[in-house]
């Protein structure tokens, strides 16, 4: 009975706790991301919106969305990644 408890008690501990500081750092990380990239879209859209379709508004959309799009999907590497969070070199 006790090997039993205790081979339930290694697999529960076998499971890491994640660090809270881990995981707000990869939501500050995510959302500045997505933030930028939606800014990014948003801004190569109006570019293309003046100069190239007469200030129609598909083009803002369009860039948006990629950028909303490209933002989520590096979202989505960034949590399923267990390397934790980039950082850079300075």
């Amino acid at each position: 009975m006790s090997e039993q408890t205790q081979a339930k008690q290694g697999v529960v501990s076998a499971v890491a706790p994640v660090d809270k500081s881990i995981l707000n750092d990869k939501w500050d990380l995510v959302l500045s991301n997505v933030l930028v990239k939606a800014g990014l879209g948003f801004g190569v859209g109006v570019a293309a919106s003046v100069l190239f379709f007469r200030r129609r508004a598909f083009p803002v959309w369009l860039g948006v969305g990629f950028g909303l799009g490209r933002g989520y999907s590096e979202g989505d590497a960034i949590f399923r990644s267990t390397a934790g969070v980039r950082t850079v070199k300075v």
